[in-house]
């Protein structure tokens, strides 16, 4: 069962979900809204100076910006 990443468009908590069907979308756990988007995860790799992401912050998938204001 994968665990994917969402954050809220209403109140743009992120939080994570192990998600059994992928069809389904889990509501936010913060303020309930139904409304999320999936978030592209990022993963960190170990090297001789310590872990690094492998990019910067993940960020939506379905947003233009780095917030989902826009879902509003």
């Amino acid at each position: 069962m994968p665990i994917y990443e969402y954050v809220c468009c209403k109140c743009e908590h992120e939080f994570e979900e192990l998600v059994f069907d992928r069809s389904t979308t889990p509501p936010c756990p913060k303020c309930g809204a139904t409304k999320v988007k999936k978030c592209m995860s990022v993963f960190a790799h170990k090297s001789d100076s310590g872990f690094t992401p492998s990019a910067g912050k993940s960020s939506c998938s379905g947003c233009s910006s780095s917030s989902c204001s826009g879902c509003h």
